[in-house]
């Protein structure tokens, strides 16, 4: 029980005891003065940063799960080659369904590959010079020039002018006017894949 007492003078001091429960005067002890904390200086947590996903970037497929459903389609020569076709494809703005169906067409490459492509890595038919083997066929120095190439060909020639479809594609790549049909056949291929 603390009691407060008041002096009758203008000069009031405030004298302060306490008591037991009976009204003895109880020793107060002064409080202790307040100990320093120690304060134990101690490196911030390394936060590894969570792994991002891959974006999406055609179909609902990352740049990874696309490079493999191409590759699940590319044989022969091809073999491996889908991360190089969809990084182009995705580059460039080329539907790579359709790119690797009209590569897997003009090429047999679902099967062996033919000659223009073991010998020449020309991936899409192209023709000009310098010449595959004394043919009308360009010859590429890399598997990666000539898919390079091919895809470049697609944008400039095809895309670039409005030309995304094999219907709209036909009349000018290939002479034959089931070639759509037989590219539509590839895609279907791949995308079962």
């Amino acid at each position: 029980v603390t009691k407060t007492e008041k002096a009758s003078t203008n000069n009031e001091v405030a004298i302060v005891t306490n008591e037991d429960e009976s009204g003895t005067p109880v020793k107060v002890e002064p409080p202790a003065p307040a100990q320093e904390e120690t304060v134990v200086a101690t490196e911030a947590p390394v936060q590894t940063p969570e792994p991002q996903a891959e974006p999406i970037v055609y179909d609902g497929l990352t740049i990874s799960e696309l490079a493999e459903k191409l590759n699940r389609s590319l044989h022969s020569t091809l073999s491996g080659t889908g991360a190089t076709f969809a990084k182009y494809a995705i580059e460039m703005g080329i539907d790579p369904y359709l790119a690797v169906a009209i590569v897997l067409h003009e090429t047999g490459c679902n099967g062996t590959c033919s000659k223009q492509v073991r010998e020449c890595y020309n991936v899409g038919g192209m023709k000009g010079g310098p010449s595959c083997n004394g043919t009308s066929y360009k010859r590429f120095n890399s598997l990666n020039e000539g898919i390079y190439a091919f895809m470049s060909n697609l944008k400039r020639n095809y895309y670039d002018k409005g030309l995304k479809t094999p219907e709209a594609m036909n009349k000018k790549y290939a002479a034959s006017t089931s070639w759509a049909k037989k590219v539509h056949h590839y895609i279907n291929k791949i995308k079962a894949a």
